[in-house]
């Protein structure tokens, strides 16, 4: 039943990511634009060049802000390596569980030792 609801919640942020993807690209290429232009708006001596090149920081912010739902890709893709460390951390525990009974009294033997 755990591996049904870590299906579910996977297969729904994978959804997610796909369906945000453009946005994510689209935020990506807003946040180099504006970082570039803000680098070079800093580096420039004359005041016309500080101009042109903040006026295209400014744009790559309005890119950036307009693709804001692409933080929803970036919620997704933590999901989804959650659900991925989830699942093999549930497999592992599953390898371990064994109905022999010497490992079960060896077990629970050590966990009354540390109590």
């Amino acid at each position: 039943m755990k591996k049904l609801g870590l299906l579910v919640v996977g297969g729904i942020a994978a959804i997610v990511l796909i369906a945000n993807l453009g946005p994510m690209v689209g935020l990506g290429i807003g946040l180099a634009v504006m970082y570039y232009a803000f680098k070079k708006a800093m580096a420039a001596h004359s005041g016309g060049k500080k101009f042109w090149w903040g006026a295209l920081s400014v744009v790559g912010l309005c890119v950036s802000v307009s693709n804001l739902p692409a933080i929803l890709g970036a919620v997704a893709i933590y999901v989804l390596y959650v659900v991925y460390k989830k699942w093999n951390q549930s497999a592992v525990l599953e390898e371990n569980d064994s109905n022999d009974p010497f490992t079960n009294f060896e077990r629970e033997w050590a966990k009354l030792k540390n109590s």
